[in-house]
């Protein structure tokens, strides 16, 4: 039987796969919340690679699209990027994401869209990078989500949200975004 493993402690999100009906990480679902026999599939509507291994390519390529890293463009502080504690907060809920995939294979928007719908996790990256209080390119970020399929296709079912196995709201940075898109327009 072939699975991915790695850190045996839901910090790297390989392992990902359906349990008992439910996405999660293999790696922290005890047997003994499972009455019965442990039944196991690969992440739903995903290709899948051999037995229990889907193919993240599509996935991981949609989380580079949002350019996941700082951009900026005045002049690099000769020490670091200082945020307030007010600015750190913000990211709580944002940055733990070990990108598992759980949450964008249960979202209905996203098997009927996933090839232009970002998904749940591609925006919850997406939402932390443009509230970064450092980043320097929020326009041009909510620029390039300003579509009808990138960031528009989340109906609010909250599968995203319930399934999360480190306990995020994506759903949540979902609605986020979508307020200030509508802010900027006023």
């Amino acid at each position: 039987l072939t699975f991915r493993r790695s850190c045996r402690e839901g910090i790297c999100g390989s392992c990902a796969m359906n349990i008992d009906g439910t996405n999660t990480l293999a790696c922290i679902k005890g047997m003994d919340e499972i009455d019965g026999d442990v039944k196991i599939y690969p992440l739903p509507h995903m290709p899948v690679v051999k037995d229990l291994v889907a193919d993240l390519t599509h996935f991981y390529a949609q989380h580079a699209s949002i350019m996941p890293w700082l951009e900026t463009r005045t002049n690099q502080p000769s020490q670091e990027w200082r945020q307030s504690i007010e600015d750190r907060r913000k990211l709580d809920g944002l940055y733990e994401c070990v990108m598992c995939a759980c949450c964008s294979t249960s979202c209905p928007s996203y098997w009927w869209n996933g090839d232009r719908y970002l998904g749940p996790a591609a925006l919850l990256h997406a939402y932390r990078w443009i509230v970064d209080s450092r980043d320097e390119a929020t326009g041009e970020r909510l620029d390039e989500l300003e579509d009808p399929f990138k960031l528009y296709r989340c109906h609010t079912i909250m599968n995203c949200t319930q399934t999360c196995p480190k306990s995020l709201n994506p759903a949540k940075a979902i609605a986020e975004i979508k307020k200030l898109m509508i802010e900027r327009r006023i």
